[in-house]
């Protein structure tokens, strides 16, 4: 049984810092393709960021470039979102994705992840 456990949410003011964790359990952590993806209220489940297998290729949102970064640990089973310099529009439920398959060109499309967690909620106040 595949499971995605995210942690590291909360509430931060304007301009602070989050990283984020998510947990990966009963999947080839170190084969598979890791994205984040957002959610806010209203809106559809948007892309943030992606990490290739080998941490070799990475893929932004534009609305992240420069603030913020993803990395992996395949010893932990763990992939990270850095966050820092947070807006208010960043706030959402923050979901971590995993995906046996995904290629470079594929890996900002939710359809490309067949493995979703729970999410963490990140609130942004001003």
């Amino acid at each position: 049984q595949v499971q995605l456990v995210e942690s590291g949410g909360g509430l931060v003011e304007a301009g602070g810092s989050l990283r984020l964790s998510c947990v990966a359990s009963g999947i080839t952590f170190r084969n598979s393709a890791m994205g984040w993806f957002r959610q806010a209220p209203g809106k559809e489940r948007d892309f943030v960021a992606a990490i290739s297998r080998s941490s070799s290729s990475t893929r932004y949102a534009d609305s992240v470039k420069g603030r913020f970064t993803i990395s992996r640990d395949n010893a932990r089973n763990t992939v990270y979102l850095q966050m820092n310099y947070l807006e208010l529009e960043d706030t959402a439920v923050y979901y971590c994705a995993a995906s046996p398959t995904a290629i470079t060109s594929t890996l900002y499309s939710r359809n490309s992840y067949p493995y979703w967690g729970q999410g963490t909620q990140v609130t942004v106040s001003s």
